[in-house]
């Protein structure tokens, strides 16, 4: 084996490492930039009310045939570092047929009022998911974006949302420096979702929280056992 070879091979092991390490997603795959502009014209955009920059498109299949997820941010601020940065975001998730594309699902936030001091908004692509969760043969996808402020995420926010049967639920956390400061609320039909996605967004929670992204209330875990629809400490 030559050494040239040994390079190549490295260099695509370093590659696949990368984008597995991005997106725990293994039945989606991200669409290069060009199938992104051959898909998405100004045209398509204008139709669908893309209004923001593309930052990725997801592609998936199941059951009902073959699906894309258009994330989008703003790009039209600058943060306290002078990096760019996000007033808004909005998701957008299809249905693709041979000739045209139909809009099944859409979310949107921004960055709150001036009290918050919040000074960005973004897609957490690294705990995205397509799976099919309940094993009903329809993907449920999971994203996660959140917000930076003066201390960067720790008072920030985090949302995590996931869509099964066309319903989005959501999980919203409020970061903060001080216990009193965190806050979590889940919208009370989450708890009507299959056990099985229930527990994914479970294992999201504790993946966000081991990177340490977010602290959320210490008994967390059972008051989402118990059902709660606030966890405060």
């Amino acid at each position: 084996m030559n050494i040239r070879y040994i390079l190549i091979l490295y260099a695509l092991l370093w590659c696949a490492t990368r984008t597995l390490a991005q997106d725990k997603s293994v039945r989606a795959s991200v669409l290069a930039s060009e199938e992104v502009e051959k898909l998405f014209p100004s045209s398509v955009k204008a139709e669908h009310g893309i209004r923001f920059p593309v930052f990725r498109v997801y592609s998936y299949v199941d059951e009902s045939g073959k699906h894309f997820c258009v994330l989008t941010e703003s790009k039209d601020a600058q943060d306290s570092n002078g990096d760019v940065a996000n007033n808004k975001i909005q998701a957008f998730l299809f249905n693709a047929g041979e000739v045209f594309l139909k809009k099944n699902g859409e979310l949107s936030d921004q960055i709150l009022g001036n009290e918050s001091e919040e000074e960005s908004i973004w897609f957490w692509t690294k705990y995205a998911s397509f799976d099919d969760l309940d094993k009903d043969g329809i993907i449920d996808p999971i994203l996660v974006y959140g917000t930076s402020a003066l201390n960067g995420t720790d008072d920030g926010r985090v949302i995590i949302t996931v869509q099964h049967k066309d319903v989005f639920y959501h999980i919203r956390h409020q970061n903060g420096i001080l216990d009193d400061e965190r806050h979590t609320n889940i919208d009370p039909a989450f708890y009507d979702a299959p056990k099985s996605i229930q527990e994914a967004i479970k294992g999201t929670i504790v993946a966000i929280s081991n990177d340490e992204k977010a602290i959320f209330p210490y008994n967390w875990k059972e008051a989402l056992k118990a059902k709660k629809t606030v966890w405060r400490e």
